[in-house]
């Protein structure tokens, strides 16, 4: 008989899940307890305890919302494995929320488990009301993969043949195929979305973006005749000008401003980004009337009965900032310390007084830059370590070590928690020969900050820049590489350390990844070393050559080529 019950009992609890009902669970004192004690260790940050005690008693009472509540608490507290064990119960305990079903196809996905995925997708789309809804849920959810290649095939198989009418279907496989680097597939899709919609701003945007990669002069082409029909299509009109900037057109890029202007004459933000154009294109005096004309627009606005809540203050402080760059391209320091000195920006006002403090020491007045920091008034630790790391870095910079590191010293004592503190104390000591202190201040940041990729860096490069504890600085490297993997820094330290351990074919692979993108003296000291020694002299010469060109006074290249003998004629 008891067997009986539980069978009855077990097609209830279905059909109440089919219907959407919510159980009829007694609320006892137990419960209510840990309901309680969850949601105040959430409010203290025990995220993990609160996630656990959640899912405990989502199975338990079979209640979906308090699932999804576990679900946010593990997503907070970054424990996936949670995460996903809570989106599979809310999903199966409300089969018919489509938050549900998502998020737990969601997590799946990103965490490799994709058999069946293809055919859930595809379901959820043949039964959704709203088709294109339901094809961008699709993408969100296959773009969490990590396997691009896999994803877009996914996507392929997700879409069912009679929505490949839609142009959501191919943006999503167009974006599907990008993300596995695919171009030509990913313009293919665009293309034919644009033209199942002609209209669409989305297929349009990705047809220049996608395009530039395959064909950039037909994706240009094509973006102009898109917009001299829809020349309101403002987003696209500025990721094309955006674009022309980034390929140096910079007259092309103007008569693109010049063309949104004619159509919208009271925009006046065109002013600002026809100024950034010209900037950017070394037409500096140009750029200067417009931001002059721009502020007195702001204010104008700003002195108007009717915009008192605008952003006149904010938009005209973000045009003197640009006029301090040119200031400071063109060596008139004086005028960028006026600027800064007008800035009214609230948010603005207390980096507008750091930058100017920078720019007195640059003058050589360091009297003048101390008593500009000691003048502010810093409302949070943030403030307080941005003032401190800043005078350091003033001292350093005049040749003042010594008093950088008191000054940092002092500023530890004050904030014990700051990473970015003991970093700078940390390389400061490590100049001054102090390794055991650098070690010490390095380990400490990690401690603090174990995402930091410069702090594993900076202590793999240091040992293996000394030749010992390899094993130690492989690890730091690895895990430096991990976090950052395209960093030019990072690839220069893996380049170096790769040469310690005596790869030098790999270690030149990694010191030429790092020159390509950042091409410095330091890098050319390690990459020409490295060259010199596999018997690639020419090489190592043409390297070394640019390096002294860059920066001749170079401690790490000229110690270089002094230990190894070379003169470069």
């Amino acid at each position: 008989m008891a067997a009986k019950d539980d069978n009855g009992r077990e097609q209830a609890e279905q059909i109440r899940l089919r219907a959407g009902e919510l159980p009829a669970v007694k609320l006892t004192a137990d419960i209510l307890y840990r309901l309680v004690a969850a949601e105040l260790s959430a409010t203290r940050g025990g995220y993990d305890m609160a996630s656990q005690t959640l899912l405990e008693l989502a199975r338990e009472t079979s209640d979906p919302r308090l699932a999804k509540r576990a679900f946010q608490f593990s997503m907070v507290a970054r424990d996936l494995s949670r995460a996903l064990a809570s989106a599979r119960l809310w999903a199966m305990l409300s089969p018919q929320d489509p938050e549900a079903v998502a998020s737990s196809l969601a997590l799946s996905a990103s965490n490799g488990q994709t058999a069946g995925l293809a055919a859930a997708l595809n379901a959820r789309i043949e039964k959704a009301d709203n088709k294109e809804q339901a094809i961008a849920q699709a993408s969100a959810i296959v773009n969490k993969m990590s396997d691009k290649r896999l994803a877009l095939e996914v996507m392929e198989q997700a879409l069912p043949a009679a929505q490949r009418k839609l142009p959501v279907a191919h943006l999503a496989l167009s974006d599907a195929a990008w993300a596995a680097m695919d171009a030509g597939r990913a313009l293919s899709e665009a293309q034919q979305a644009q033209r199942l919609d002609p209209e669409s701003e989305d297929a349009a945007q990705r047809v220049l973006e996608y395009g530039l990669k395959v064909d950039p002069e037909a994706a240009i082409s094509q973006t102009r005749a898109y917009l001299a029909k829809n020349p309101e299509r403002r987003r696209l009109q500025m990721m094309l000008i955006n674009r022309l900037v980034e390929r140096r057109e910079y007259d092309a890029a103007l008569e693109q401003v010049a063309a949104m202007r004619r159509y919208a004459p009271e925009d006046f933000d065109l002013i600002y980004s026809e100024a950034e154009v010209n900037i950017r294109a070394g037409n500096y005096d140009k750029a200067q009337v417009l931001l002059y004309d721009y502020i007195n627009v702001q204010t104008q606005r700003r002195q108007s009965i009717n915009d008192k809540a605008s952003s006149a203050v904010a938009d005209a402080s973000d045009a003197r900032l640009l006029l301090v760059q040119i200031a400071e391209k063109q060596n008139r320091l004086d005028d960028a310390i006026k600027q800064l000195d007008l800035i009214d920006d609230s948010s603005l006002r207390f980096q507008a007084q750091i930058h100017k403090a920078v720019l007195q020491a640059r003058q050589g007045d360091l009297v003048k830059a101390k008593a500009t920091i000691d003048s502010l008034k810093p409302q949070d630790v943030h403030e307080r370590t941005v003032s401190a790391l800043t005078m350091a870095s003033i001292y350093r910079e005049a040749g003042r070590t010594d008093t950088a590191v008191e000054i940092l010293e002092r500023a530890d004592k004050n904030i014990p928690d700051s990473a970015e503190i003991k970093y700078d104390l940390a390389m400061l000591q490590e100049r001054q020969g102090n390794i055991e202190g650098f070690e010490t201040l390095m380990k400490r940041v990690i401690e603090i900050d174990p995402e930091n990729a410069n702090a594993y860096n900076a202590l793999g490069y240091t040992y293996a820049d000394q030749d010992r504890l390899l094993d130690e600085a492989e690890d730091l490297l690895e895990r430096a590489l991990d976090l950052d993997p395209d960093n030019p820094y990072i690839l220069d330290s893996v380049g170096w350390y790769l040469f310690r351990v005596g790869d030098n074919e790999a270690a030149v692979e990694y010191l030429q990844r790092s020159y390509r993108q950042l091409p410095s003296a330091d890098v050319a000291a390690h990459l020409g070393e490295v060259l010199w020694v596999s018997e690639r002299q020419d090489e190592a010469r043409k390297v070394w050559k640019e390096g002294v060109g860059l920066d001749p006074q170079n401690e790490t290249l000229l110690k270089t080529l002094k230990r190894l003998g070379v003169t470069l004629k």
